[in-house]
């Protein structure tokens, strides 16, 4: 079943329309990697089918008890960002914020699942510490906990793996693995990896400025 659907979709800002004509869908369990140029659109289409902008035109649907609010993205960090003051505990419970509604604080579930989204990233040991202390490929782990907070089903990651050694890299790019073949998530990538989109993604989605875009699938 599609989760995503995104039909005649076209990405811009006001009346300046960066891709048009996308059409493609997501289903369940699939490891899509979203590749292009620099300025192509690729996080912008990320946004927009997280509803964070609205799309210049077309549509997108969701399915499969899919909501724009029940997936977890890890977006690009900023350095400000990346100097936050919180625990890695209190970063990765934030996660269930989109779910608490009005309630001041996490309920015995969403602890009990954050532990196991900890243990998932092998981050156990560093749950006291101050997140902006981490490493790089600390942080990432840290933030795709998170994002498992945030989801059971759909996970969107920004070039996840930006500004990582080769084996933070090789770690994470497991780790993502992982949770697509072991727990069924669904993994939607932006990468300019292609080796790494080869290796690990179940389709490629390649957009470009230009009037055509292609998905390859395996």
């Amino acid at each position: 079943m599609a989760q995503i659907s995104c039909l005649d979709l076209s990405l811009g800002y006001g009346s300046n329309v960066i891709v048009s004509g996308l059409n493609f869908s997501v289903n369940a369990g699939d490891y899509l990697c979203i590749i292009g140029e620099n300025g192509s659109g690729k996080t912008t289409l990320m946004k927009t089918i997280l509803g964070l902008q609205a799309p210049a035109s077309g549509k997108i649907i969701f399915g499969g008890g899919i909501t724009s609010k029940e997936i977890g993205y890890l977006p690009q960090q900023t350095e400000v960002q990346k100097d936050f003051p919180a625990s890695v505990w209190e970063v990765v419970l934030s996660g269930f914020q989109g779910r608490c509604g009005l309630r001041p604080f996490y309920n015995k579930s969403e602890k009990n699942f954050a532990r196991q989204a900890v243990q998932k990233m092998g981050i156990e040991e560093i749950t006291a510490h101050c997140y902006r202390e981490l490493s790089g490929g600390q942080q990432q782990r840290v933030l795709l906990a998170r994002a498992l907070c945030s989801t059971r089903k759909i996970i969107f990651l920004d070039e996840p793996v930006s500004g990582l050694d080769p084996q933070a890299s090789s770690e994470m790019y497991k780790l993502i693995e992982e949770l697509n073949r072991n727990d069924g998530i669904t993994i939607i990538m932006i990468s300019h990896d292609i080796e790494a989109a080869l290796k690990y993604s179940s389709h490629i989605l390649k957009i470009s400025t230009s009037p055509e875009y292609s998905e390859v699938k395996r």
